[in-house]
C-alpha cells in the first residue's frame, strides 16, 4: 500500500522556552510524511522555491520519502516565523509568514502518481487541496486537514471539499468554529453531516475525540513531562493516523482505534524536540514500545 500527501514544505524559524531554531525543515506535508513513512510508502507533493536547501531534499530521500511530485518554482520558499511564550504550547504566535511561491502555486502531478489509492490533503488553501484531489484517479480513501485561517476566510471551499473526503481531521477550536457549536460531540455530529464518514477532533494535551455514525470514542493524550516544540504535532498525528489506515485491507472500529493510538504516540514524539528532529530518528519498534506503554496507561482495570 502507498500514500500520497499534498501540503506545504516550509522553512521554520521557531522560538520556545527551550530555545531558538532557524531554517528548520517544516510545513504540513513534511511533518505528515516523516510520521507516515514508518507505516507505508509515502509520496510527497508540494512546492519549494529556488532558495530551498538541497540538504532537506536529500534528507527526505534518505528517509525513503518519494519527492518526485515536489515542484521547484522561481521565487522564495514558504517560511514561517513563530514563537511559544511562557510554556503556553496551545497557542503559536505568528511573528511573520512569507508565502513566497505559495502565492501563485497551482498543483500538478506526474501521471505515475495519479493512481495512488490513499490520499491526504494536509493543511493548505482548500481550493488548492481540491485542485490536487481532482488530479487523482479514483482514490479509495481520502483524508483532509484544515485550519482557522481557511475556516474564517474560505469556509465555503472547506465545506465543499469536506463532501469529497472520507476522514476529516481538525483541532477542537477549528471544529467549534466550523460547526458553530461549542459542545464537541455536537460539533462532531455536525461535521459528519457535512460529508466526511469519519471525524477526528484533536484536543491537544487533552487527547482526541473520534466520531462516526456507528460508534464514537475518546483517548487521552500520551503523557509528556517536557514539551520542547509542538509545531507540526497535528500534522504528525495525521501522518500516524493515515499511515496506519493505509496499511489495512479493511477499515473497521478496531483498526480506527489502533490508528488513533498510533497517531497519538507519533504526536507525543514530535513535541519532544524541535521540528522533525524526534520523528525523523524514530523506528517503528520505538513507536510500538511507546504504544504498549500508552495502552497500559489507559487501562481502566
Amino acid at each position: 500500500m502507498s500514500l500520497i500527501v499534498f501540503g506545504t514544505i516550509a522553512l521554520d524559524n521557531i522560538k520556545t522556552p527551550s530555545g531558538v531554531r532557524k531554517n528548520l525543515l517544516g510545513g504540513s506535508a513534511s511533518h505528515f510524511a516523516m510520521s507516515a513513512r514508518l507505516f507505508t510508502k509515502v509520496r510527497l507533493a508540494s512546492v519549494i522555491g529556488e532558495d530551498f536547501p538541497s540538504r532537506h531534499l536529500r534528507f527526505f530521500k534518505q528517509k525513503g520519502i518519494d519527492i518526485d511530485p515536489v515542484e521547484r518554482m522561481q521565487g522564495k520558499s514558504f517560511a514561517w516565523h513563530g514563537e511559544y511564550k511562557d510554556s503556553d504550547f496551545n497557542t503559536a504566535i505568528t511573528l511573520a509568514t512569507e508565502l513566497g511561491v505559495l502565492a501563485d502555486y497551482r498543483p500538478s502531478l506526474p501521471d505515475s502518481h495519479k493512481n495512488i489509492k490513499n490520499v491526504f490533503l494536509a493543511n493548505f488553501d482548500p481550493d488548492n487541496q481540491e485542485r490536487f484531489l481532482s488530479l487523482m484517479k479514483s482514490p479509495d480513501f481520502v483524508g483532509m486537514d484544515t485550519m482557522n485561517l481557511w475556516i474564517n476566510n474560505n469556509k465555503n471551499s472547506v465545506k465543499r471539499l469536506m463532501r469529497k473526503v472520507n476522514i476529516f481531521v481538525v483541532n477542537d477550536g477549528e471544529a467549534r468554529a466550523l460547526a458553530e457549536e461549542m459542545n464537541l460531540i455536537k460539533a462532531a455530529k455536525k461535521l459528519r453531516k457535512m460529508g466526511p464518514q469519519f471525524v477526528v477532533i484533536k484536543k491537544g494535551e487533552h487527547g482526541v475525540l473520534f466520531y462516526c455514525d456507528e460508534f464514537m470514542f475518546s483517548f487521552p493524550a500520551y503523557p509528556i513531562e517536557k514539551v520542547v516544540d509542538p509545531t507540526g504535532a497535528g500534522d504528525t498525528f495525521a501522518g500516524g493516523l493515515m499511515g496506519c489506515i493505509s496499511m489495512a485491507r479493511k477499515i473497521n472500529e478496531r483498526l480506527l482505534r489502533k490508528a488513533v493510538v498510533y497517531a497519538s504516540c507519533m504526536a507525543s514524539f514530535n513535541v519532544e524536540g524541535f521540528g522533525i528532529s524526534k520523528t525523523a530518528a524514530l523506528t517503528l519498534q520505538e513507536v510500538d514500545e511507546r504504544k504498549s506503554y500508552f495502552l497500559n496507561f489507559m487501562r481502566a482495570y
